[in-house]
């Protein structure tokens, strides 16, 4: 599982690369995100798209000296389900 560390005042980007895990010619049909834990003020997404093989994430917010977990879920072409998790720690910066 990968660290990340974000300011609580930035919106910021992340992204997996599903490639390497379906090297069959697979492709990301469906992504959703979740954030872990939901509480008010924390991390929140605001926003994601996906393509064939990569997916991306737009997180804003947190709770400087809080650690979340970030959570993506894909739907595969061939009805294969994963997911795919990094720890997101929030600092001021």
């Amino acid at each position: 599982m990968t660290m990340m560390v974000k300011d609580p005042g930035t919106r910021i980007d992340f992204e997996f690369d599903w490639a390497a895990a379906y090297p069959g010619g697979q492709a990301v049909l469906a992504s959703d995100w979740s954030v872990a834990p939901d509480e008010e003020g924390g991390v929140i997404v605001i926003g994601s798209a996906h393509d064939l093989k990569e997916v991306t994430v737009t997180l804003a917010g947190g709770i400087a000296g809080r650690v979340y977990r970030v959570t993506n879920r894909v739907t595969m072409s061939d009805g294969q389900i994963d997911e795919r998790s990094m720890t997101l720690r929030v600092e001021e910066r």
